[in-house]
């Protein structure tokens, strides 16, 4: 299913936008409100949701990844099952995947490809510590953030090593697989290392090493057919790099790298040494869209069918041609044809020849000439007995030489030997000698920090950072360094550099505040600890409430930004008349003078402005609004009334007719009443009858009870009244004290 921005997960994790899709999972970018942070949520596709090798693969991911930490590895917080949704909170990394990197670039430059596979290389590194192997390393599971820094990504194949058996069918992106993998067998921390060499490849030449029309020839590519050297499509790669790319990409494990470490030693000196000889020389995909895919159980039997196992050919010392380029213009390209794997490996190692010596065999139409062959076995026994005079002539010479130098030595006695250090010495540029024990400070200035402390050891110093906030130099990289570029420096002391923090300024140009709107914007900003004023502009083309733009682009916690929110286009005002005071009448009438029209209404008490005039408007502002627009205003209803006091009593006894009657009064009827009798100001009665009329004897009790009897006037002279219907007259009164409630 598809999550839609809005959408919360687990009431706490609120879908932003659809960061990207692969072949099993959708990923989105989310905020984490109880953390408040920006998230990324990896979400299986439903279609594998009811799949429990999809679920258990994709909850293997979690697990694997959960278990390592390490700033070159993408973090997992949390897995989740939710229902049939299935996901995986992770790192957010706001940039673009190493794949992407490239495509865009075209080619890296050198040292810039370094220091990404260090990092990369430093990520494996961790995993395997852990005994985690990853076994689909490619630039699509390298993620490039913003500052620089380089995570991987996508631990969703991989297992521990103790686990790996031999598979039936071959897991990975067939562009960077291994041999090992390609043929389903065992793959261990050295495959990772294969792809790692692929994926550098492709980094310095911009292309590929291995191309197909589909899995299995590209499979059947990494098993048999020799790798171009990448040198042959960039001449600018080092020889030491070249022989680095060559030793990860051999085609049998042992061969290679035996550690990640081991190749991040050869990767930094490769910095230093760009043409150094310290690399130790051995015998040396979806998938065609760089997908990771499985291989089928029948292509795995045609790869194996086609297989022959071969010899690695020894990694051949050759001679790059170097050639004078003017500036700007690029060397051509030497072609390079491919035939097919098998066809190349059988012209390459044919049957009949495999198990000789490896001289080639004389053709039958050329049969060897005896003669010819006596007179090369002389040439040959000559060359070896002048190749002997020639080395004892050497020998004597230097051995002469070297007596003068030793009874030169001899004449500075005691003092010589003590400073004998300086004898092998090195002359400075200002022609002092520079000791064994010194060495020129190098200049990593600018440098990040990974690739400076590489510099610097192996120039046999050390580094001992410090970090700051810089608005100039790039995060992670050298700001300054003492002692200075230049300076002679004792060999194994520290140098004291600067690293860059990065500015401490939030970058609004990331949050996209376009896209979120002018509402959610500033909530996004005042809830990282900005505050946000409004500034409406007229705007030919920015629709009416959207945002134009926003000032300044960078801001501190606590700082105030600006943002300008689109009037739409300019509109000639119209003046907006004076309804204060006027009758609500007369004000519609003036409103429609002026081709306006009334906005809401409402009423208000007022003690200065009579019943149904205009207290108050609204709208516009100067006193000018758009043709048509809407004026609200609010209507006087008068002096508010003033509400009486109210008076309560109550009254429980009751009333004795026979009183009146007297003897023979069970035999006698009357006709009563009782009411309530109270006196306005001006001396007049007002009455409210309690009961209405009822015929009794005279022997009747009856009674007189009220609990709660309001006053009519608010005033508390007031009597309940038993009255003779007939007569009207009051045959029992009785008075009432009133108290005054709130």
């Amino acid at each position: 299913m598809n999550l839609r921005p809005g959408t919360y997960l687990q009431d706490r994790y609120e879908i932003l936008e659809q960061a990207g899709s692969g072949g099993m999972s959708v990923v989105y970018k989310a905020r984490c409100h109880k953390l408040n942070r920006l998230v990324a949520i990896k979400v299986l596709k439903e279609e594998f949701s009811n799949d429990s090798t999809f679920v258990g693969k994709f909850k293997m991911e979690a697990q694997a990844a959960a278990r390592l930490s390490h700033p070159n590895i993408v973090s997992v917080y949390d897995v989740i099952d939710e229902g049939k949704l299935h996901y995986i909170v992770m790192e957010l990394i706001e940039g673009v995947t190493l794949k992407t990197y490239i495509t865009r670039k075209g080619r890296l430059e050198i040292k810039e490809s370094i220091g990404i596979a260090i990092q990369v290389a430093s990520g494996i590194a961790a995993a395997h510590e852990q005994h985690i192997i990853h076994r689909d390393i490619k630039p699509q599971n390298m993620m490039v953030s913003r500052d620089g820094k380089v995570k991987v990504a996508d631990f969703g194949i991989a297992r521990g090593v103790s686990t790996q058996t031999m598979n039936s069918a071959a897991m990975g992106s067939v562009h960077y697989i291994s041999p090992e993998q390609a043929r389903g067998g065992y793959s261990d921390e050295r495959s990772d290392i294969y792809s790692l060499g692929i994926t550098l490849y492709e980094m310095v030449t911009g292309r590929l090493p291995y191309e197909g029309e589909n899995t299995v020839a590209i499979a059947l590519s990494h098993l048999e057919e020799p790798m171009v050297p990448p040198s042959a499509y960039n001449k600018e790669i080092p020889v030491s790099l070249e022989k680095i790319i060559l030793k990860c990409t051999a085609k049998k494990p042992e061969n290679r790298y035996g550690t990640a470490n081991e190749l991040i030693m050869d990767l930094r000196r490769s910095l230093a040494q760009p043409d150094g000889a310290f690399v130790q020389n051995t015998n040396n995909q979806r998938a065609l869209a760089g997908q990771t895919v499985q291989i089928s159980g029948k292509d795995l039997a045609r790869i194996k069918e086609q297989y022959t196992p071969v010899r690695e050919e020894p990694v051949r010392e050759y001679v790059r041609e170097e050639s004078v380029r003017e500036y700007g213009r690029e060397e051509p390209v030497r072609e390079y044809v491919r035939r097919p794997a098998k066809e190349a490996a059988a012209s390459r190692y044919p049957t009949e020849n495999r198990r000789t010596s490896g001289r080639r065999p004389p053709r039958k139409e050329e049969p060897e000439d005896p003669v010819n062959t006596q007179i090369e076995r002389l040439l040959a026994g000559a060359g070896i007995v002048v190749a002997i005079l020639i080395v004892a002539v050497l020998i004597v010479v230097f051995s002469r030489l070297g007596g003068i130098f030793q009874a030169g030595s001899g004449l500075l006695g005691k003092e010589s030997s003590q400073e004998s250090v300086d004898i092998t010495a090195v002359t400075r540029e200002n022609g002092e000698t520079l000791k064994d024990s010194e060495v020129y400070m190098p200049d990593v200035l600018d440098l990040p920090e990974d690739l400076a402390e590489a510099k610097l050891k192996e120039n046999f110093l050390s580094m001992k950072p410090t970090y700051q906030v810089s608005e100039d130099v790039e995060k992670g990289h050298i700001i300054s360094q003492k002692p200075d570029h230049g300076t002679v420096v004792s060999k194994y002391s520290h140098v004291n550099v600067v690293v860059s923090l990065g500015s401490d300024k939030i970058d609004l140009t990331a949050l996209n505040l376009q896209e979120l709107g002018v509402a959610s914007g500033k909530k996004l900003l005042e809830d990282q600890g900005l505050t946000v004023q409004i500034v409406e502009e007229e705007n030919e083309t920015v629709e009416k409430g959207a945002l134009i733009r926003f000032e300044p682009e960078k801001a501190e916690s606590g700082s105030a930004v600006t943002f300008y929110v689109s009037t739409g286009p300019h509109v000639d005002l119209v003046p907006v008349p004076d309804l204060t005071g006027k009758p609500e009448a007369e004000a519609l009438a003036l409103l429609g003078e002026a081709g306006l029209q009334p906005g809401e209404t409402s009423a208000e008490n007022s003690d200065t402005v009579p019943k149904g005039n205009i207290i108050r408007q609204s709208g516009g502002e100067n006193g000018q609004i758009a043709p048509g627009g809407r004026i609200s205003y609010v209507v006087s209803s008068g002096p508010e009334e003033k509400q009486q006091q109210r008076y309560v009593a109550s009254i429980d006894t009751v009333y004795d007719l026979s009183s009146l009657i007297g003897p023979g009064a069970s035999s006698t009827n009357a006709t009563v009443l009782i009411r309530l009798h109270q006196k306005e100001p001006d001396g007049s009665s007002i009455y409210r009858t309690l009961t209405e009329a009822k015929s009794i004897t005279g022997a009747t009790l009856s009674p007189v009870s009220y609990t709660s009897i309001e006053s009519m006037n608010g005033s508390d002279q007031v009597e309940v009244e038993v009255v003779e219907v007939e007569t009207g007259a009051v045959l029992k009164s009785y008075p009432l004290t009133f108290f005054p409630m709130d």
